[in-house]
């Protein structure tokens, strides 16, 4: 691959086990991805600005189990989507190793959100590792610590050819602390784009390889925690993990690339950002896709003679406030009619299967059904 057009070469602190300094250039590609980047994800959801706080909850929330899922089974968790799906809603606990890692990843993915505003530290990544390892390596002992001297860890491709032997583990205490300051922008001489810090860190964590295992799940971890510190909220929304089981190849070639071409990042840079060009490219189609559907929804429901317009108006309201609940006296208020009428409209809903009601207190709520969308599909 030419790198034309480029900035200067910039070097990091990280470096080989023979004090070789890692470092990358800034060619024309890899500042148009970051500037596509920029305007996608610096801190707001551009795509659905008129989409409400309870539907963003949603968007935030399968992001969340798409990257639990999918960054375990670049890991070999082995267990199908849809199984996976069910435990995290469902909240039961898992059946297996596998099902383990997916819940692990869902939580640690939900703890980074609380730590984006913390600086790094060692303990942190001892943390986030335990909580990433808990209860799924062979050695429950080996969890939220460095590797040892005596354990030899490799890295092998599918195949079980060694790729890639991390620096020895003596010298990690000295390297992650270098991690750390490297994380929390202790080195003023030069500014670095915070995406550009954010996946030098993923490619660090990953190189050092400090854990005996988990380390890959880390470094993902790593990139979101320092990606949402620098204000890139909206990557709570997007699973790189997703776009990565696509073509999980290339996103080991991009590793070796930098070890094999006198430690040029460049080409991982490159890789890790075209992953997130990509899955920014799937968020917007999937909120413009919603967009849709909702529209076309709500002019179903104002041609179905079936449904009263105060009926019709509840129902929009609810398709764009996933968890919403009503009440009779609501109901009475919002369309100045006398309480019987109110009781009547809900409960026709229920009747229909579009809404739910309970007792809290003495007062009846009522919540759409969470497939809403399909059961108006079936309303006549």
């Amino acid at each position: 691959m030419r790198l034309q057009r480029s900035f200067g070469r910039q070097t990091l602190p990280l470096t080989t086990e023979s004090g070789a300094r890692f470092s990358y250039v800034l060619p024309a590609e890899l500042q148009r991805l970051l500037h596509e980047i920029d305007r996608s994800g610096g801190g707001t959801l551009e795509v659905a600005s008129s989409v409400s706080e309870e539907q963003r909850e949603v968007y935030y929330v399968n992001g969340l189990i798409e990257e639990a899922i999918t960054s375990s089974q670049l890991e070999g968790a082995a267990t199908t989507h849809r199984v996976a799906t069910e435990m995290l809603v469902s909240g039961r606990k898992p059946r297996d190793r596998s099902e383990k890692m997916i819940l692990n990843n869902y939580r640690t993915m939900q703890r980074i959100r609380e730590l984006a505003s913390e600086p790094l530290t060692p303990q942190m990544l001892f943390d986030l590792h335990l909580h990433v390892t808990d209860s799924t390596l062979d050695d429950a002992e080996a969890a939220g610590r460095l590797r040892r001297p005596d354990e030899d860890i490799v890295v092998r491709d599918e195949y079980g050819t060694v790729f890639h032997r991390p620096p020895p583990a003596d010298g990690l205490s000295d390297r992650l602390e270098g991690m750390c300051a490297f994380a929390n922008e202790e080195d003023r001489e030069a500014f670095t784009h915070p995406l550009i810090r954010a996946i030098v860190l993923h490619f660090w964590l990953a190189y050092d390889h400090p854990f005996v295992d988990g380390n890959g799940r880390t470094a993902r971890a790593l990139f979101y925690w320092a990606s949402m510190r620098a204000g890139y909220d909206v990557l709570r929304f997007v699973s790189i993990s997703q776009v990565i089981l696509k073509s999980p190849a290339a996103y080991y070639r991009a590793f070796l690339h930098a070890e094999t071409d006198n430690n040029d990042l460049t080409y991982f840079m490159l890789h890790h950002c075209g992953v997130l060009e990509q899955a920014f490219r799937e968020l917007r189609a999937r909120v413009n896709r919603k967009a849709k559907v909702l529209k076309r929804v709500e002019q179903q429901l104002r041609g179905m003679a079936s449904l009263g317009h105060r009926q019709q108006a509840i129902l929009i309201h609810a398709l764009k406030h996933l968890t919403a609940r009503y009440t009779i006296e609501g109901h009475r208020r919002s369309h100045n009619v006398v309480y019987q009428t109110a009781r009547t409209d809900l409960l026709d809903l229920v009747k229909r299967g579009l809404f739910r009601q309970k007792l809290q207190g003495r007062k009846l709520v009522f919540q759409p059904v969470e497939d809403l969308e399909a059961r108006l599909s079936e309303v006549s």
